[in-house]
């Protein structure tokens, strides 16, 4: 057997979902080019996309935004739950709190049994999950700064409910549209760390809400979900566009990670990040007085030239993390949300790969080699004095 280091490149399933040409710099979702949907499509849209297959006709759509809508509301159960939860507590911890207890609502063990038996139940707690991530990622924003939560609305898109729920003004059309692209483009990415501990949970029958929540703990990871707001100090270090090249040699020279900068299945730039330099570059124009970009997008754009120049030949471009993260700050997010509205966006993919993994069941269980030691005799306690202590 070959030992594979974090399984890179060892197929794990078969999927219809998603998939990546990292030589090309391609992501489709069921076929469907990612740049097709970021422009025309909607995050409702595309979520009945990862999980049924097909676009929707406009009385399907209706129907499932409508559900969607509806299952905002969270029970007053769960608020104290994360009332009780220290204010201190990152928004990521709290998501994977609450999510977790959300299976005190939807119990599955009986629905489970038989993998897909109950595609009403399904149906049911899929629609709950993905509404209410957004709903409790607003809330605890409120709430870690000592305040009630604003209450969901049912006549927005579920942008601009998230937007109207975090600031409590009527949201921007232009600001929703482009929170509604960020959401599309983090929906789904393949078989990544926090997707494949879906499929490995969900392999086990678990109820939905715990796996989720265990995606939620993959995703907060720094290696994973974390980087965009890594990007935002680290323009935040550098300050002005002059100051790029000099902080980049020397992180180089360094040794140390550009954050935002290189991805692990993108030979060229992440598609995504191409998507929302474009978008974000005209809105934010767009909202300047004086038509120009602000500072940290005007930084970014010398950092990815800077980076270009001396990273290129070696397959290192801008991901999505890299722009992400500026146009949340943009929008007036804390930094302390920008994994959570990650986590809130990748509930869709992750949905779509719990339901698929159920479709064909069979619980991960995977080998390894062992490099311990040879066979060892049982000592008697008096014996060990020579034997190595523990740290």
């Amino acid at each position: 057997m070959e030992y594979i280091p974090g399984l890179a490149g060892v197929p794990a399933t078969e999927s219809e979902i998603s998939y990546i040409d990292g030589n090309k710099g391609i992501l489709t979702y069921r076929g469907y080019d990612i740049m097709e949907l970021a422009e025309y499509s909607s995050f409702e849209e595309t979520t009945l996309l990862l999980l049924f297959g097909n676009l929707p006709t406009a009385d399907e759509l209706a129907d499932f935004e409508n559900k969607l809508r509806n299952a905002r509301r969270v029970k007053y159960n769960l608020r104290e739950i994360m009332k009780n939860l220290p204010a201190t507590t990152h928004p990521m911890h709290m998501l994977q709190v609450a999510v977790a207890s959300l299976a005190s609502f939807y119990p599955s063990t009986e629905y489970m049994k038989g993998g897909t038996e109950n595609q009403e139940y399904i149906n049911e707690v899929t629609v709950n999950i993905i509404s209410h991530m957004g709903t409790l990622v607003a809330m605890w924003e409120h709430m870690r700064n000592g305040f009630d939560p604003i209450e969901p609305r049912k006549d927005l898109t579920y942008a601009e409910n998230f937007l109207y729920m975090v600031t409590g003004e009527e949201p921007d059309k232009d600001w929703a549209r482009l929170l509604d692209a960020c959401l599309i483009l983090h929906a789904e990415h393949t078989i990544n760390a926090s997707t494949f501990t879906t499929m490995v949970t969900g392999s086990t029958l678990a109820n939905p809400c715990s796996v989720i929540s265990s995606a939620i703990a993959s995703l907060s990871g720094p290696l994973h979900g974390g980087a965009n707001q890594k990007v935002i100090e680290m323009l935040d270090e550098i300050g002005t566009p002059e100051n790029a090249r000099p902080y980049i040699e020397k992180r180089l020279s360094e040794k140390k990670v550009i954050w935002g900068m290189g991805h692990r299945e993108y030979k060229t730039k992440d598609p995504r990040a191409t998507i929302l330099q474009k978008l974000s570059s005209e809105l934010l124009q767009k909202k300047s007085d004086a038509g120009s970009l602000s500072k940290a997008f005007a930084t970014a754009m010398e950092v990815e030239r800077v980076c270009e120049e001396l990273l290129g030949h070696k397959g290192v471009y801008p991901n999505v993390d890299f722009y992400s993260g500026i146009l949340y700050k943009e929008m007036g997010f804390d930094a302390g949300l920008f994994t959570p509205i990650f986590a809130v966006a990748r509930s869709a993919g992750w949905m779509a790969h719990w339901r698929e993994q159920l479709q064909n069941n069979k619980i991960f269980r995977p080998t390894q080699i062992y490099t311990g030691a040879g066979n060892s005799c049982y000592l008697p306690m008096e014996k060990r004095s020579q034997q190595k202590s523990m740290p």
